[in-house]
């Protein structure tokens, strides 16, 4: 046991309790007193350093003992306790007569930066906390016993100083975009109610994608992707070969205007989404013009809207049977059924072993689309031929895709409903940052 009991005696040096030391884990401290406030559920841990000679700051004369000063520190909890960390720190006087030097204190940054009111040990417990658990700043605070200010202030700095390191933005060759909502409010009191998210979708060595946020811009539009990616600087757009984003026109030409030298890739989930809502508005025309009314319980083809969604070869018989029965309710239900067969005809293409298969299964909808007579995927096809050279850049790229962002907008709700909202865009922006694993 630890029978230290008086932190300034002589010998102090001889009581130290090494197992203390170690549970407390604060190199050059030593722990000369433990108390518990069993009211307030709180642990203090009383600590000093050792005696030792020390020079002064300015002029390096040896100086003299001034006496302790006792500083009280906000510390992580420990044992299911809020902790203190009572630092009696150390003082000395230059004797050197004309010295600006005077008085000073011992300070050490591991333990805590100079004027602090928290450890270190705090603050990188609450951004390891927030960054693997997706805590919530509200819920630290009551495990620290700290207010939402004083967490979110030294954990702002933190994350601030973790932004301004570039090394995040190195060795991307694969980037993604895609938008997200960060409040449901009037812009009028938030402003934009989009942010642009930017991902890190390059490759590993065996082929597979760990996706990986960068940044988020706020706003949705092509104006602040071209910005940011011209913010990146151009050692940085040149490295990117692949750039995967969603049907938007907007993107389109922030990626045609800053990475002349990366081939755009149209997203495979959202070309097929499309087919799939070419089919749902086939069917709810024809849903009206059958019956004159939106469909309900007991229609055919109502009866079939979500298997219209599902790919043919995940079918079951079942299905099949509920299926063909819708359509030959009616001979004007044939319309529905040739459009669906459209929409599989997509999926087909995407789902083709071979690349030359699926590049060749797909050119052949862009010619044969646009001449469909169902309005609905004769634009649908016309969309495709638009969007041609991104269209087919999923088959010459390896069947690269904008999943990845996706990914990560998941992650983002997440850590928004946690958080249940945010205010401030720039809180916002540096708390989405640490969740997705962009600050380390």
């Amino acid at each position: 046991m630890c029978e230290r009991t008086l932190p300034r005696r002589l010998d102090a040096s001889l009581c130290y309790c090494d197992r203390c030391d170690l549970l407390v884990n604060l190199d050059g401290l030593h722990v000369i007193g433990v108390d518990r406030d069993d009211g307030g559920g709180v642990l203090k841990v009383v600590v000093e350093s050792e005696a030792r000679v020390e020079g002064c700051r300015v002029c390096g004369v040896v100086a003299s003992s001034a006496g302790r000063s006792r500083v009280e520190l906000l510390d992580a909890p420990v044992f299911g306790l809020k902790a203190r960390l009572v630092w009696h720190k150390r003082r000395w006087r230059c004797m050197e007569v004309g010295c600006p030097g005077g008085v000073f204190t011992e300070q050490d940054v591991r333990v805590a930066e100079p004027g602090a009111r928290m450890t270190r040990r705090l603050v990188d417990w609450a951004v390891g906390q927030m960054r693997q658990e997706n805590a919530s700043v509200r819920g630290l605070c009551r495990q620290a016993g700290v207010s939402w200010r004083a967490m979110w202030t030294a954990v702002k700095a933190r994350l601030v100083e973790m932004d301004n390191n570039p090394a995040r933005f190195a060795g991307v060759q694969d980037l993604g975009v895609d938008e997200h909502v960060w409040h449901h409010v009037s812009e009028k009191k938030r402003g934009s109610k989009y942010f642009t998210g930017m991902v890190d979708l390059t490759r590993t060595a065996d082929g597979k994608v760990h996706a990986r946020l960068l940044d988020v811009s706020q706003g949705r539009s092509g104006k602040v992707y071209a910005q940011w990616l011209e913010d990146r600087g151009a050692e940085f757009r040149q490295d990117i070969k692949v750039a995967a984003l969603d049907p938007f026109h907007g993107y389109k030409n922030a990626i045609d205007d800053q990475l002349q030298d990366a081939v755009a890739v149209l997203d495979a989930f959202h070309i097929v989404k499309l087919a799939n809502q070419a089919v749902d508005e086939v069917r709810r025309r024809v849903q009206q013009d059958t019956l004159g009314h939106r469909g309900k319980k007991g229609d055919p083809l109502y009866g079939i809207r979500t298997i219209l969604r599902c790919g043919a070869q995940r079918l079951t018989d079942k299905q099949k049977q509920r299926l063909a029965k819708a359509i030959e309710a009616d001979e004007r239900h044939e319309e529905v059924y040739v459009a669906y067969q459209c929409a599989q005809m997509i999926r087909d293409a995407y789902h083709q072993d071979s690349l030359t298969d699926g590049h060749a299964a797909a050119s052949r909808l862009i010619d044969i689309l646009p001449t469909c007579p169902i309005p609905e995927i004769r634009r649908l096809g016309k969309t495709l031929r638009q969007w041609k050279t991104a269209f087919l850049a999923y088959w010459k790229t390896h069947r690269s895709s904008n999943a990845g962002s996706e990914a990560m907008n998941n992650l983002i709700e997440l850590a928004r409903r946690i958080a249940r909202g945010f205010r401030n865009p720039d809180n916002y922006r540096l708390r989405i940052l640490l969740v997705t694993g962009a600050l380390t």
